[in-house]
């Protein structure tokens, strides 16, 4: 069977999506391949994906994913051009669809993502933007790529830099948060173990319960009694304009987006 997609680049990203697209019964295995240049990741990833093929080089393919650092990618689009590949699906960040555009050359659709960690364990979140050659089906087909993985949102490139603010970069404020409270426990009396497992499974819980509900404001209104222990919590937060800064911080990982892009 011929290639349809190549996944260039191994890594964790270009193997979550890899593994995600084979599980969502929409791409075959055998008609996938993977490029990774270093000898012992390929075999890794030969073990991990029975019916793919794992090369070194870029294969002929009607599409590409390029999943390799944002230096790289002008590279990894020229040759999957070469290739045979006319959709091409870029997960790098920072790079712009200009660039894209410009080293696919006419006649090849060029769509930017930007996912987030989560896409690891197939509950992530990524937006897409579709170039100047993009059409409704290329759209499509970067959904059911990013689909198998999570949601997909389809955004104009200018909202990239806020999406890669709030969901590229939210995993790591979730994780302070995570650290935060950890910390918080134990000096509070809790032994280390029981704060890592109980703060990991109010997150899980409260993202669940988001998740089902969609009201962030009501769940905090549920939880919060008047006169209450987490009333008490929260008023220190609202002492410290919490919300303030977290929209300080969204305005900084927006900006410095702008900047990388």
């Amino acid at each position: 069977m011929s290639i349809d997609v190549v996944m260039i680049g191994g890594g964790n990203m270009g193997a979550a999506l890899l593994g995600g697209m084979i599980e969502s019964g929409r791409f075959a295995a055998d008609s996938l391949a993977v490029v990774e240049r270093l000898d012992e990741r390929r075999e890794v990833l030969t073990g991990m994906f029975p019916g793919v093929l794992v090369a070194a080089e870029i294969p002929q393919a009607t599409a590409a994913v390029i999943a390799v650092k944002p230096n790289d990618v002008p590279d990894a689009v020229r040759s999957a051009v070469a290739g045979g590949a006319t959709r091409i699906l870029s997960i790098a960040a920072g790079v712009t669809l200009a660039t894209l555009d410009a080293a696919a050359g006419g006649g090849v659709a060029v769509v930017r993502a930007m996912p987030n960690t989560p896409a690891l364990v197939g509950k992530g979140a990524s937006a897409i933007a579709g170039g100047a050659g993009a059409a409704a089906d290329d759209l499509d087909w970067a959904t059911d790529v990013l689909g198998s993985v999570g949601i997909v949102e389809r955004l104009d490139e200018a909202q990239l830099d806020a999406f890669t603010a709030v969901a590229g970069s939210g995993p790591a404020y979730v994780f302070l948060l995570a650290e935060a409270l950890t910390s918080a426990a134990v000096a509070e009396g809790l032994d280390a173990a029981v704060a890592e497992r109980v703060v990991a499974q109010l997150l899980l819980g409260s993202a669940m319960l988001l998740d089902r509900d969609r009201d962030a404001t009501q769940l905090r209104v549920n939880v919060t009694s008047p006169g209450g222990t987490t009333a008490a919590g929260l008023a220190r937060f609202e002492a410290a304009d919490f919300t303030g800064t977290v929209a300080e911080v969204v305005r900084a990982a927006t900006e410095r987006s702008r900047q990388l892009g």
